[in-house]
């Protein structure tokens, strides 16, 4: 049974198991992005990433020699690692601190499972 808990801001995905214990599920959703201020920071190093991963591609297109092509990989994958480190400061800042205090277990959570995921992406 999948149930829905709505809140002032967040909506948290709940699922009952065999026991009927229901645990949180997904994750929360709230309305507002908490990188406004730095939207356009970030959007300038996507464009950045954008414009490095066509140059690869070009590269790769142009049969250039594979230490080059891996050299502009590693700038885009760093070029990554930062732009999610500001996002995650931003949510941190914004979503994590500010939480109400009943749901700071689950903000809490879904930050651990956040940083884990972008852990695994960007290894």
């Amino acid at each position: 049974m999948l149930s829905i808990m709505n809140t002032a801001n967040t909506t948290i995905d709940r699922i009952e198991n065999n026991t009927g214990d229901t645990h949180a599920v997904g994750h929360l959703h709230h309305h507002s992005a908490s990188y406004e201020a730095d939207k356009a920071r970030i959007l300038t190093r996507l464009r950045r990433i954008e414009g490095q991963v066509r140059g690869v591609h070009k590269m790769v297109e142009d049969d250039k020699y594979c230490v080059d092509v891996l050299t502009q990989i590693s700038a885009i994958v760093a070029g990554l690692r930062a732009t999610g480190l500001v996002i995650l400061e931003d949510h941190i800042r914004g979503c994590v601190i500010a939480a109400d205090p009943e749901e700071q277990d689950a903000v809490l959570d879904e930050l651990m499972s956040a940083i884990e995921r972008f852990n695994r992406g960007i290894g």
